[in-house]
């Protein structure tokens, strides 16, 4: 069920040094820790208890010869092709070999990183039958910064990317190692770590599942969710420059709707805004102000509502088990069963509707950006440079901002809908989740320098405004933006004041700056 707490990932990823691994749900922020930050992975004594207790019951079907998918017969439509319990580890490498058929430039770092834990969550749940040996060297290539070299497109759902990741484990393919991309074997051996022999079922649980759909996922809703709390802060410093009335946040409106997201934005500008003589000085200024300021509790609660249930799905797919097949144990004995697991759907309609909403948060945005800007609708000198003319200030930046919104457009088409059949039609529908994640990441990533736009733009119009002082919160972010990014008096080079303002929103600095001001903010 969706979670109604007003918080949502509050725990700071960077601040977390080590995650352990079988001691009940894993979370976001911890995903991020590693991913992102390199925290170093454990495993607990339940997480090997179980791989062992596993691993020990599938050796005992392939001793009993038991007609398993893809330990005794081949995959996908081969399904019908029996394979020898001696040709059992032959088929696990070739199925690693065969399918590390991604192409085009290689997925960033901290995706391989997610994708690597993926296949430790995945398969460390105690239902692979994979041996805690390989685990181990897929967790040391996280601990000793090995990332396997994976090249990011060509996928339906999975398959393809992570037979990348896993050709390292053989000491095939290629991996980064302290800045250069090295053989396989090569970063193995400089790391200190030895390759292995993939045993029985173990190039099919690596390959099997959500884990790169999944590792995407959780990487762009994480950058969302600190996206959509940052649309908040950039809201009140909009609504001090463009002198907007907050009786759009009065209650008295907001509680007329039912959807609780609404109430906490308006809760976090007011709060926000409580002692800016800007603000008290704006409320009866005009009787109403433009959809960009007057709606936007509604509007950034709409997408904080489709965040928060694609964080509940998302985080439950985290700790599921995506294998197929699965090895059940009941009393001394087991079963193998085959089913549909791997399936990508529940994340690939959420990273589509995360795209969506974000969509609209990056539309809202360039929206404020073009009125500060605009001096037919702000008040303020053309593109809020005291010298327009022989100047352009902020006039490129709106322009930027609108070049992403109209990327963001294209890439929120839903991949999730599509289907092309696979596997001679033994995969007939297919999720296409993997577009849907990996399109998500990028639109994230867009929304993030779209938002710095904003930030960067609204501090400027704030130095126009005299005589009244901001709120202590719009205050220090001003401080915080100034510390890299000068007043534009003429015309220079705006690139590394855009990046600049952008880390403050990725890295959660620019969320940090104002929760330790007024708490945590309202989700």
């Amino acid at each position: 069920m969706l979670n109604h707490d007003d918080t949502v990932l509050c725990r700071d990823p960077k601040e977390i040094r080590e995650v352990v691994l079988g001691k009940g749900d894993f979370t976001i922020e911890e995903f991020v820790a590693v991913a992102r930050y390199g925290a170093e992975v454990r495993f607990s004594d339940e997480y090997r208890e179980r791989v062992k207790k596993t691993k020990d019951l599938l050796e005992k079907f392939l001793a009993e010869n038991r007609l398993i998918y893809g330990v005794t017969t081949g995959f996908g439509d081969n399904v019908r092709n029996v394979i020898s319990p001696e040709d059992s580890v032959k088929l696990q490498t070739n199925i690693i070999r065969s399918h590390a058929c991604a192409v085009g430039e290689p997925l960033e770092k901290e995706l391989v990183r997610g994708i690597q834990l993926m296949m430790l969550l995945n398969t460390g749940q105690g239902y692979s039958g994979v041996s805690l040996e390989m685990l181990e060297l897929l967790r040391d290539l996280l601990n000793h910064d090995v990332t396997p070299y994976a090249p990011g497109e060509g996928s339906v759902g999975y398959l393809g990317v992570e037979g990348h990741v896993a050709l390292v484990l053989l000491g095939e393919g290629k991996a980064w190692y302290r800045g250069k991309l090295l053989e396989g074997a090569d970063a193995l051996k400089q790391a200190g770590l030895q390759p292995i022999t993939i045993q029985c079922k173990e190039g099919l649980s690596l390959l099997n599942g959500t884990t790169s759909v999944t590792a995407m996922a959780v990487m762009a809703l994480y950058n969302a969710i600190q996206a959509a709390k940052a649309a908040d802060i950039a809201g009140a410093l909009a609504f001090e420059a463009l002198r907007g009335t907050l009786k759009a946040c009065d209650g008295r409106i907001i509680g007329r709707k039912k959807h609780i997201e609404q109430w906490r934005t308006a809760e976090n500008l007011l709060e926000m805004l409580k002692d800016s003589e800007i603000a008290k000085a704006s409320l009866n200024l005009r009787v109403q102000d433009s959809l960009a300021l007057r709606a936007l509790p509604q509007t950034h609660g709409a997408v904080k509502r489709t965040l928060r249930e694609a964080l509940t799905a998302i985080h439950e797919e985290m700790n599921s088990v995506s294998d197929n097949p699965i090895i059940y144990p009941e009393a001394d004995d087991g079963i193998a069963l085959s089913g549909g697991n791997f399936d990508g759907s529940y994340v690939g309609i959420h990273a589509d509707s995360a795209c969506i909403a974000m969509g609209v948060l990056a539309k809202l945005s360039e929206r404020i950006t073009d009125r500060l800007v605009n001096r037919h609708l702000s008040g303020y000198p053309s593109f809020l440079v005291k010298s327009p003319g022989l100047n352009n200030g902020y006039m490129i930046p709106q322009y930027t901002a609108a070049g992403l919104v109209g990327e963001i457009k294209i890439l929120s088409h839903p991949s999730s809908i599509d289907n092309i059949p696979t596997c001679a039609s033994q995969e007939d529908p297919v999720s296409m989740a993997y577009f849907a994640s990996r399109k998500a990441y990028q639109v994230s990533q867009k929304l993030e320098y779209i938002l710095a736009i904003e930030v960067m733009t609204a501090v400027q119009a704030l130095d126009f405004v005299e005589g009244l002082n901001r709120s202590a919160v719009t205050d220090a972010v001003y401080a915080l933006v100034r510390e890299e990014v000068p007043t534009v008096d003429e015309d220079r080079y705006f690139g590394p004041d855009i990046d600049y303002v952008r880390t403050l929103i990725h890295n959660g600095n620019l969320v940090k700056c104002v929760e330790d001001r007024i708490g945590a903010l309202k989700f």
